[in-house]
């Protein structure tokens, strides 16, 4: 008998399921990843996914079907450590259960996720969100349902899977009006909401209606709206925001970059970096820090404390037109 077979489905109904709740957006990665590794086992042993053993599933195996993500598939190193990430949790909980395999377990464990360069995240400027807000035609039911999507967007930094489950009772714009979300790792949290926010709210709530159960934005058919449609939308309005502001046309536009403007306006307004944490929903502060990294003008002002105080801060400014061309060859 497969000592795989039992354990697969034991780490998905026990171990996922019921000891840790995890989201169906976990369940959902761990399938896929552990999937594709039993196509891949079956394609180079020639074994069934049923007949498969946890043996069958060397250090060697494991290392090929990463090879075979990044250069068969072309997966980024991220999703390449996400898989690998699924992996090592099956074994951790197969080490529980099949101790005759340890040898093999403990190899595949001491695989370590690939490094990568990490670059630097895209954001809105304060201009380039006003454009954005003005693309949709608020003179149309879709226009004015998407104005008050990319507003609560904008100035909230919620997750896209966040934006597109919230109903209607999330929202509260009395005193102290805020939004509640049920967040990554089924954390709840509540954000405040801006005056502005709340008047575009109060208005789509208005023509929306206020069932508290039903979603807060839906599609013409009256369903909840997909992330899909929500890309989409988000990528037609930067379009037409481009016209009116051209250096949208540099950045690549999605709904986690709308997330990424909200921490940066943050950031530059002072906030601490642990509220920006809880705000955005972040497991750890540090998570934060990239923000920090991708602001030159926060790094510049820091930098101008630290200047001599008979030095006048600022960037160096050539004395002459003529240097000015030389510097710039």
């Amino acid at each position: 008998m497969s000592t795989l077979a039992p354990t697969l489905q034991a780490f998905f109904t026990d171990r996922l399921a019921r000891q840790r709740q995890a989201s169906g957006h976990t369940i959902a990665a761990y399938r896929d990843a552990l999937k594709l590794l039993l196509v891949f086992t079956e394609q180079r042993t020639g074994k069934s996914p049923s007949d498969v053993d946890i043996k069958d599933l060397d250090a060697p195996l494991i290392g090929a079907f990463l090879n075979h993500l990044e250069t068969d598939r072309g997966n980024s190193v991220r999703t390449r450590n996400a898989r690998l990430a699924a992996i090592h949790s099956l074994f951790r909980y197969a080490a529980l259960r099949h101790p005759e395999d340890a040898a093999v377990i403990q190899r595949v464990l001491a695989i370590p996720p690939k490094r990568f360069d990490r670059a630097l995240i895209t954001y809105l400027t304060e201009e380039e969100i006003t454009a954005l807000l003005a693309a949709p035609d608020r003179s149309t039911w879709t226009g004015r349902r998407d104005h008050a999507l990319l507003m609560l967007a904008c100035r909230t930094g919620l997750r896209a899977t966040e934006l597109t489950h919230l109903t209607v009772g999330d929202v509260h714009l009395g005193t102290g009006a805020h939004v509640s979300c049920l967040g990554k790792g089924r954390k709840q949290r509540i954000t405040p909401l801006t005056a502005t926010t709340v008047r575009v709210l109060d208005t789509w709530l208005a023509e929306r209606g206020r069932m508290p159960a039903d979603p807060l934005f839906i599609t013409r058919r009256g369903g909840q709206l997909s992330r899909d449609a929500l890309e989409r939308r988000v990528a037609k309005y930067a379009a037409t925001a481009a016209k009116s502001c051209p250096t949208l046309r540099e950045k690549k536009v999605s709904p986690h970059v709308l997330r990424h403007s909200a921490a940066m306006a943050l950031l530059r307004a002072g906030v601490d970096s642990s509220v920006i944490a809880l705000w955005l929903g972040h497991e750890s502060v540090a998570t934060v820090q990239v923000y920090i990294h991708a602001d030159l003008a926060l790094k510049e002002r820091a930098l101008a404390r630290t200047a001599p105080q008979d030095v006048t801060p600022g960037r160096y400014q050539p004395p002459d037109a003529m240097l000015d061309f030389l510097d710039g060859l």
